[in-house]
C-alpha cells in the first residue's frame, strides 16, 4: 500500500500537510511537527506589513544621511543602518526558514500573507534561496470600499501570483477565500495564469462583539469540523477542470475528514486547528486512520479512490449541485417535520 501523492509537483510520503500556524514559529517546533508524521510542512505566514516595515526603515536610514559626509570624525547615524531586507522580523523567518529546510526530511513550504504587491517579488525569492522548496501566497484583502469593483479584486491576485512566478523557479501556491462573484472563474484564471496549487480556503477574520464595553473583539476560533463542507464543495466541483494542484484546508479533526477532502478530489489536507488541539503526533493519528480505511476498502493507492466523489466531468456541474441541493432540502424537511411531530 501506498499512501505518497504530488503537490506542487513534489512527491509526498503521505497528504496530510501542516497548514501555517504558530507550531512553526521556532525549528523545534518545525521538528515536532515533521517527527509527528506529516509529508511536508507550510511555515508561518510572514506579513506584507513586515516587509514595507522593513523598507520604510531602510528609506529613513538614508534620507536621514543623504548630506552626512562619511568622512568626518563624528559621523554616526542615529538609526542602526542594516542591509535592505534585515529587518530583526524578516531576518529571523529566513534563518529559520533555512534552518528548517536542512533539518526536516520533508518539503517545508515558505507562506506570505498580504493584500497588496508589496515587498512579496523581492521576498519570495529570498525565500526560494533560503531553501524553501515552495511558496504559499496567502492573497489576504478584504475591501474597505464596498465600491471597488469585482474585476479589480481578482486581478489583484492575479498580478501577485504573475509577479512572483516571474521571480521564482520553485511552486508557487495560492491560498484563497470563497468570497468572489464567480469563485469557479477566478479558480480558473489563477490556473491559467500559473498557479501550481491552489489553497481552499483561507478564512477572514471576524471578529466578535463585546456588548458591554461597546468594542470589536479580535480572537481566532480553531476550525470545526462543519468549517470543511464548502471547500470540499469547491474541489470537487474543480476536480479533474483545472492543471492546478488542490490542497483542503479547515475542518480537519479526525482522519475521516481526511478521507472526505480526498474523495472529493483534494490532492494534500492541510491542518493547523487539529495539531494545536492534540499536538503535533496527532498527524500520524490522521495518517494511521487513513492507511486503515485503506485496507479496509480495498484500495492501494490514493489514486485508487481520489475523486470518487467529485462532480462528473460529463455533467452539468451547475445541475449536479442543484439535484444535490435539492436532495438535501427534502431530507431536511422530512428530518426537521419528525421533530415537530414529536414535539407537539
Amino acid at each position: 500500500m501506498s499512501l505518497e501523492t504530488k503537490y506542487l509537483g513534489l512527491k509526498l510520503r503521505n497528504p496530510v500537510v501542516a497548514s501555517a500556524g504558530p507550531l512553526q514559529q521556532t525549528l523545534d517546533g518545525v521538528k515536532s511537527i515533521a517527527d509527528g508524521g506529516v509529508g511536508a510542512i507550510v511555515m508561518y505566514s510572514l506579513m506584507e506589513e513586515q516587509i514595507r516595515a522593513e523598507q520604510a526603515r531602510q528609506i529613513a536610514v538614508e534620507a536621514n544621511h543623504d548630506d552626512s559626509f562619511a568622512e568626518a570624525l563624528s559621523y554616526f547615524p542615529s538609526v542602526p543602518i542594516r542591509a535592505p531586507g534585515t529587518d530583526p522580523a524578516s531576518s529571523a523567518y529566513l534563518r529559520l526558514l533555512e534552518q528548517a529546510a536542512k533539518s526536516v526530511d520533508i518539503p517545508v513550504i515558505g507562506s506570505l500573507n498580504g493584500a497588496t504587491m508589496g515587498g512579496w517579488i523581492s521576498f519570495a525569492k529570498r525565500m526560494q534561496d533560503a531553501g524553501a522548496s515552495a511558496l504559499e501566497l496567502n492573497v489576504y484583502y478584504v475591501p474597505g470600499n464596498v465600491r471597488i469593483p469585482s474585476e479589480e479584486v481578482e486581478n489583484l491576485h492575479l498580478e501577485v501570483l504573475v509577479g512572483v512566478k516571474d521571480a521564482v523557479s520553485i511552486p508557487v501556491a495560492v491560498k484563497l477565500a470563497p468570497y468572489f462573484s464567480s469563485f469557479g472563474e477566478m479558480a480558473a484564471q489563477l490556473d491559467r495564469h500559473g498557479a501550481d496549487g491552489l489553497v481552499l480556503f483561507n478564512r477572514f477574520f471576524q471578529p466578535d462583539v463585546d456588548v458591554e464595553s461597546l468594542q470589536l473583539e479580535p480572537n481566532v476560533e480553531l476550525s470545526t469540523q462543519f468549517s470543511g463542507r464548502l471547500p470540499r464543495t469547491w474541489i470537487s466541483a474543480l476536480y479533474g477542470r483545472i492543471r492546478a494542484s488542490l490542497a483542503g484546508t479547515s475542518g480537519v479533526d479526525t482522519s475521516e475528514d481526511v478521507i472526505k477532502y480526498l474523495l472529493a478530489g483534494a490532492d494534500v489536507v492541510m491542518t493547523t486547528s487539529s495539531l494545536l488541539r492534540y499536538g503535533p503526533s496527532h498527524a500520524a493519528t490522521l495518517v494511521s486512520g487513513l492507511e486503515q480505511w485503506m485496507l479496509r476498502k480495498g484500495f492501494s493507492s490514493l489514486d485508487d479512490f481520489r475523486g470518487l466523489l467529485a462532480v462528473p466531468n460529463d455533467v452539468d456541474g451547475a445541475a449536479y449541485e442543484r439535484q444535490g441541493y435539492v436532495a438535501a432540502l427534502t431530507k431536511a424537511r422530512g428530518t426537521y417535520e419528525e421533530y415537530s411531530s414529536a414535539s407537539s
